[in-house]
């Protein structure tokens, strides 16, 4: 079946953003529905998704003359994308498939976004089989080869076909969204570069950012104008700028702030009397929603996507004890919620359920609150209102989440588990961390730990924090931590320094790649092609014997010892590989901590394909260590860290 799609365009400032768009009269049913909803359900509206996304986007490029010299996937739903743009590269350069794969893996950029394994797509083989049906004859290849692309490398028999590893395939630059991700991704995907420890999989991070101008409240822009530099939005990356924002005044600042709090109050009440009003509440019920929340007590606020793992119902544990922080005469607390469950994710329905039913309960309808229909207008009044922003998922399956950084911005407290973002961003001067990040396979253990953690930071650091005023004043501490919210936000989680950190560490080496592999008739190209065929055909005659040292006895710290061993390297030459000591502290189940790696030269030619390779080493630490030796490919890091491409000692 052919589908069609539409092509619109808008302009977002300098930057076209193209949307297709299959609801055309010429298409089928089955094609028209395509485009209708997001995040289908059925496998095979979302294959034909993924793939119109993929293919159709990059053929939608094609139509409009715009060759991307990148190409950044966002998350597996586009991988596709690299299939089509190989027929690109093969059409402007002239090289077949094979040297197209070593360009295109060396200027494309893919980002996973999830931690969560059910968030990454894998369909079977039969359902993704029509969408690569036009790329076998175009490329040369069989469909069980172009398949075997989304299959983990010592996995290629099963018949699910992974987008993730589709999109790691064709891509040399990977990245995480946080630092935590970053880690929990090379853990998650060390199938599919087999014989890697995790700390070498090559996924790094790049950490989410927000453009500080779309959220910050026109309030608190205005002061920035005054206390720092009329166009402070451009220059959010000086530090030196930045730290201006210690010279406010406190009592302004603070009544800025109280401005909007005020405003989401009234916002959230225009809403609530809304949402009653569509279920024609008692009159008695109205009068309380109309005079639900107050301007001047300390407001809470949680608002995201309803997924099970972010625990939007972690504050309802102890009820009993959340109604006397709620109610308290002194010093009483409201919360505003907002979010949405996905449309087939019945568990997190289930919590917007058990929120918005404590929500009308008479005794806290007044101070707790839930928003339906949630969206970027409401998200705005929340981040600019909210003097605390809730985040309780589940370590560590928050990749990294934004609403927290939009928060800060305007100084915002966060208050929050030590995952994702504020794994990295959390300093007692500027908000609260719940708990210290440990992992419990005993969910429920854990959550029982977590909210007991955050009623004690309620009860013993947060409210009385807020409302710690003499004679009136504004509390001093607090505003100190607004003050250091806003400049790490700014400063540190801008979407202008995350971009800067793709382009400096991802797009410019990558722009820089294709030209150089495209130049002189793609004569470099061409040469990596070649050679990676010649190691994928020799690799499986290269052994390593198990490393020996010449003096075996305690060594001290500063002593060196030499260790040989015996590689045979078949048909390949000692100039296209890499032998390596690897080394590090022995845990207590013999496994490398902190391990280090050191070339390795020959020390004797022993013919037909064999060496004794030496390196000398130097006790840098003391304790249990251990050392075994690996080869791999000489070349850049896309190369070396090509799966199946290393080979281990025998006994490693």
């Amino acid at each position: 079946e052919v589908i069609k799609a539409a092509v619109w365009q808008v302009k977002v400032g300098r930057v076209r953003l193209l949307f297709l768009d299959t609801n055309l009269r010429e298409n089928s049913a089955f094609a028209r529905n395509i485009t209708s909803r997001l995040y289908a359900s059925d496998p095979d509206v979302r294959v034909a998704q993924e793939a119109l996304l993929g293919i159709g986007g990059v053929r939608a490029l094609k139509a409009l003359d715009i060759f991307p010299v990148v190409c950044h996937l966002n998350e597996g739903h586009c991988s596709f994308a690299c299939m089509e743009r190989l027929s690109m590269i093969m059409d402007k350069y002239g090289v077949d498939v094979a040297a197209a794969v070593e360009i295109s893996r060396r200027s494309s950029v893919f980002t996973t976004h999830t931690p969560v394994a059910a968030g990454h797509d894998e369909f079977y083989d039969s359902g993704v089989t029509p969408y690569i049906r036009d790329f076998t004859d175009r490329f040369g290849l069989s469909g069980s080869e172009i398949l075997s692309w989304g299959k983990p490398y010592e996995n290629k028999d099963t018949e699910l076909f992974s987008m993730f590893v589709l999109g790691m395939h064709l891509s040399g630059y990977i990245n995480g969204v946080s630092r935590l991700h970053g880690q929990v991704a090379r853990k998650m995907w060390t199938c599919a570069w087999p014989k890697r420890y995790p700390e070498e999989i090559p996924i790094t991070h790049v950490t989410n950012g927000v453009h500080i101008l779309s959220y910050i409240s026109a309030q608190k822009s205005a002061l920035l104008e005054r206390y720092i530099a009329t166009d402070w939005g451009e220059k959010v990356s000086d530090p030196e700028i930045v730290a201006r924002i210690d010279e406010m005044d406190d009592e302004e600042l603070w009544r800025t702030h109280e401005i909007e709090r005020a405003r989401l109050v009234r916002r959230c009440r225009r809403l609530l009397i809304h949402q009653y009003g569509l279920r024609n509440a008692p009159r008695y019920v109205m009068d309380e929603v109309e005079n639900a929340l107050d301007n001047t007590t300390l407001t809470i606020c949680f608002a995201r996507r309803f997924a099970t793992y972010k625990r939007a119902d972690l504050l309802l544990k102890d009820p009993e004890r959340l109604l006397r922080i709620i109610n308290s005469e002194r010093r009483p607390v409201q919360f505003v919620f907002a979010g949405k469950a996905h449309p087939s994710d019945n568990e997190g329905k289930e919590l917007v359920q058990r929120i918005v039913e404590f929500a009308r309960k008479h005794e806290v309808r007044h101070r707790f609150v839930f928003i339906e229909d949630y969206d970027i207008n409401v998200a705005r009044y929340m981040v600019q209102g909210c003097d605390v922003w809730l985040n309780t998922p589940r370590r560590p399956n928050e990749a990294c989440g934004t609403s927290g950084m939009k928060a800060s911005a305007n100084g915002g407290l966060n208050l929050s588990i030590l995952d994702g973002w504020w794994c990295e961003a959390y300093h007692e001067k500027r908000g609260w961390a719940i708990a210290s990040g440990e992992v419990h396979d005993d969910h429920e253990y854990q959550d029982m730990v977590e909210s007991q953690a955050l009623y004690n930071l309620l009860e013993n650091e947060v409210v009385p924090c807020f409302y710690d005023r003499k004679s009136g004043s504004a509390p001093k501490k607090w505003i100190n931590m607004m003050k250091e919210a806003m400049k790490m936000a700014i400063l540190e989680y801008s979407s202008h320094r995350m971009v800067k950190d793709y382009s400096d560490r991802f797009y410019l080496p990558a722009s820089k790649n294709l030209k150089l592999l495209t130049e002189n008739d793609a004569l470099a190209a061409r040469k990596l092609a070649s050679r990676m065929k010649r190691l994928d055909s020799l690799w499986d005659g290269v052994e390593v014997e198990n490393p020996g040292v010449l003096q075996y006895n305690s060594f001290k710290v500063g002593d060196t010892f030499r260790v040989t061993c015996r590689v045979d390297l078949g048909e390949l030459s000692p100039e296209e590989v890499r032998v390596q000591l690897y080394y590090g502290r022995l845990k207590s189940n013999d496994e490398l901590h902190g391990a280090r790696t050191g070339d390795m030269w020959i020390q004797e030619i022993l013919g037909e394909g064999a060496y004794i390779f030496a390196c000398t080493v130097t006790c840098e630490d003391s304790g249990r260590f251990g050392y075994t030796v690996r080869t791999v490919p000489k070349g850049d890091e896309v190369l070396t860290a090509t799966p199946g491409l290393i080979t281990w000692a025998a006994q490693s």
